[in-house]
């Protein structure tokens, strides 16, 4: 059988088309030589798992470490001490039966009696391990982040009492939580922070070796993946299918093994044929609309407030506001949804800066009657100024309306223009968007069919002129190369009528025209 682009679990050598793991766990050796407590954090699907079982294998293969990788999931989501730690023990039994049978380990009622004192359990089995063992023991913790409430803290708590006291008692020489988010974003209710206090300057998670991390396929690597498939089949990916590949996931494992395996197990099958940036927009269209498993917990992320605070503003191109916390950015940086880029933050992906609005207002969309070919003109070219005369009628009927249902609700009028806009490029285009961060705006280009429409859709505030709203749609139209484009203004002033609300008119301006939409 050959390999292929594995999109489910970690990848196995011989089985799927990979990279080789220790590229990208330098830092990761590095600080385990240096016997540190860690953790390693990325977003989902990044290669965690992979990494963690190669880092076990390495480490072991070495004869200088005795590493174990447990995977805490059955401990996730459960606050009782007692529970979590019977469960935590039985996974560290799991590793060692299966996986290292010649390890020693301690016999069921010696781990029976400590379970007795839940609250001293871990650190207890933790020393016994360490004694057993006469090489220094590397814990690897899958899933650490899972934990919650009083179990979490106590979890830590032991970590931290045999961190403390390992110069004088046996105990891990090395211990690496595992998850999406880093040790100070494991506490999320106030109790549980407050019982955690010494989660700061004091932990032995200190804040060097706490911002570990997976990095992204560079472009390189992603193509370096893609020719994998092409020396075992003889199907090439086009440098313009590459390319576009990169582009669209920037480097994320998960979303490069998608594309990929979406155009050659269900798109091309033939392999004599040459692998197209068209072959990749189809792709990419296919991975959205079916909701993939990476995609769906991409969505449900959204439903948190914490996220919701960070990316409303994102969404109409403002600042976060003054109440958002250094801890917020980080949380949804560390989930993989942002990433920091040439001094600001922006979403991570262009894949996931179309599935974040899409995803918002699907059900919104769905519900829109208006069919696509409504406004296809005789040539095939799109009727703009027909659609947008539309969008206002459907904007003063029902969509003004529906905005304020969003819990993005900042982001309602943007969001429903968008879900409209969908609703008629899904006959033959796409929408591609740009989130003007700190100027209040946020940018599309509609592709139909050759053809390229820019629309920049503003808030019209008290303090914000129309003058400075056509200034930024003119640096736009510069930035994509168009002579024309649409700035759509939402009035927020509630006293303002809809006949004086809605209004279109053109504006001739360095050269430019831009047509002028009101709602």
């Amino acid at each position: 059988m050959l390999p292929f682009f594995n999109t489910s679990g970690p990848c196995i050598p011989g089985e799927h088309y990979m990279l080789p793991p220790e590229r990208r766990l330098g830092d990761v050796l590095a600080l385990i030589e240096e016997r540190r407590y860690f953790t390693l954090h990325a977003g989902r699907q990044t290669g965690k798992t992979t990494s963690l079982m190669w880092l076990e294998r390495h480490l072991n293969a070495t004869g200088r470490w005795c590493a174990l990788w447990v995977d805490l999931q059955t401990a996730r989501e459960t606050p009782d001490v007692q529970e979590a730690m019977t469960a935590i023990f039985a996974a560290f039994e799991r590793t060692l039966a299966f996986r290292h049978p010649r390890r020693p380990r301690l016999e069921a009622d010696e781990r029976t009696a400590m379970l007795a004192t839940p609250k001293s359990a871990l650190l207890a089995h933790l020393t016994r391990l360490a004694e057993l063992d006469p090489l220094p023991l590397v814990l690897l913790l899958d899933e650490a982040d899972g934990l919650v409430g009083e179990a979490m803290v106590s979890f830590l708590t032991q970590l931290r009492h045999g961190y403390i006291e390992r110069s004088l008692v046996p105990f891990p020489a090395s211990v690496v939580l595992v998850g999406q988010r880093q040790v100070r974003d494991y506490a999320m209710r106030e109790e549980d922070r407050k019982a955690l206090a010494w989660l700061g300057t004091t932990s032995p998670f200190n804040i060097t070796a706490e911002a570990t991390t997976l990095g992204p396929f560079t472009e390189a690597e992603v193509g370096e993946l893609l020719e994998q498939h092409t020396t075992a089949t003889g199907q090439r990916f086009s440098p313009e299918a590459v390319a576009r590949i990169g582009a669209l996931g920037r480097g994320h494992p998960w979303l490069t093994n998608a594309l990929a395996d979406q155009i050659v197990r269900r798109d091309v099958t033939d392999r004599a044929v040459e692998l197209t940036a068209a072959h990749v927009e189809a792709a990419k269209e296919t991975i959205i609309l079916e909701r993939r498993t990476h995609i769906d917990s991409l969505v449900a992320r959204l439903r948190e407030e914490r996220v919701r605070r960070i990316l409303a503003p994102m969404l109409v191109g403002d600042r976060a506001t003054g109440d958002v916390l250094d801890d917020d950015f980080a949380y949804v940086l560390g989930l993989g949804l942002l990433r920091a880029s040439g001094g600001r933050y922006e979403i991570a992906n262009p894949i996931y800066a179309e599935v974040l609005p899409r995803a918002l207002t699907y059900h919104q969309q769905m519900q829109i009657a208006n069919e696509p070919a409504w406004y296809v003109r005789p040539d095939g070219s799109l009727d703009m100024p027909k659609l947008m005369a539309d969008w206002q009628v459907f904007w003063r009927k029902d969509g003004h309306l529906a905005a304020d249902g969003f819990h993005y609700r900042e982001a309602g009028p943007h969001l429903m223009l968008m879900a409209f806009l969908q609703r008629v490029v899904n006959g033959g285009g796409r929408i591609e968007r740009e989130y003007a961060l700190g100027r209040g705006a946020l940018d599309l280009l509609v592709e139909w069919r050759g053809h390229r429409h820019a629309i920049e859709l503003k808030l019209r505030r008290k303090t914000e002129t129309e003058t400075e709203a056509l200034d930024q749609l003119l640096r736009y139209l510069d930035h994509v190369g168009l002579d024309e484009g649409w700035l759509v203004m939402f009035d927020l002033r509630s006293t303002m009528p809809w006949d004086e609300r809605l209004t279109q008119r053109e504006v001739e301006r360095r050269g430019k025209r831009v047509h002028v939409v009101g709602c």
